[in-house]
């Protein structure tokens, strides 16, 4: 780890990708450890920054990598070319289209985070066994009324994930209606 933080400050486009890479495959494990199976990814995939320069210097690279006139929430920004990690392990190849770049936050010290995608009817069975109590391992309901999301995370894993019933092409979609 490079001082309080793994990869920040992310000096290059290549320890970006590595970070993303390290995202992908901590929140899988995240999925795997809650859910006892991966899930889709919804298509977006976000970076977490922890100091003012590498959050200016990241959010330049993100211009040069995305249609800055294309994005969801003035927030996920769509790639010209979509990153697609190849199949490691247990973990299908997955293709990431919308990159996020988040300003530091100091509540945040994990390496970024990504969004799975459920099918509606079961998502909404999912959520509502927790609203019941349901206990399942790393997962919760995002505090958030803008956000209709749950949480996975756990405190031994620098990345989080979240899971939601909308791929981001649907969010984009509906963003335009």
């Amino acid at each position: 780890m490079n001082g309080l933080y793994r990869f920040s400050p992310i000096a290059d486009e290549e320890q970006l990708r590595e970070a993303i890479k390290y995202i992908h495959v901590y929140c899988h494990k995240l999925c795997k450890q809650s859910l006892g199976k991966y899930l889709p990814v919804a298509g977006n995939i976000g970076v977490f920054c922890h100091y003012d320069g590498e959050y200016e210097f990241l959010t330049n690279i993100r211009k040069e990598l995305t249609n800055t006139s294309d994005n969801w929430n003035q927030k996920y920004f769509c790639l010209y070319s979509p990153i697609v990690i190849p199949a490691k392990s247990d973990i299908l190849e997955t293709t990431y289209t919308y990159l996020y770049i988040r300003k530091p936050d100091a509540r945040h010290a994990q390496v970024g985070d990504l969004d799975f995608y459920m099918e509606p009817e079961q998502y909404a069975t999912f959520k509502q066994s927790l609203r019941e109590g349901k206990h399942i391992k790393g997962a919760s309901i995002l505090n958030r009324p803008d956000l209709d999301l749950i949480e996975l995370s756990d405190p031994d894993i620098d990345a989080v994930a979240y899971i939601g019933a909308k791929t981001m092409a649907e969010n984009v979609k509906e963003n335009k209606v």
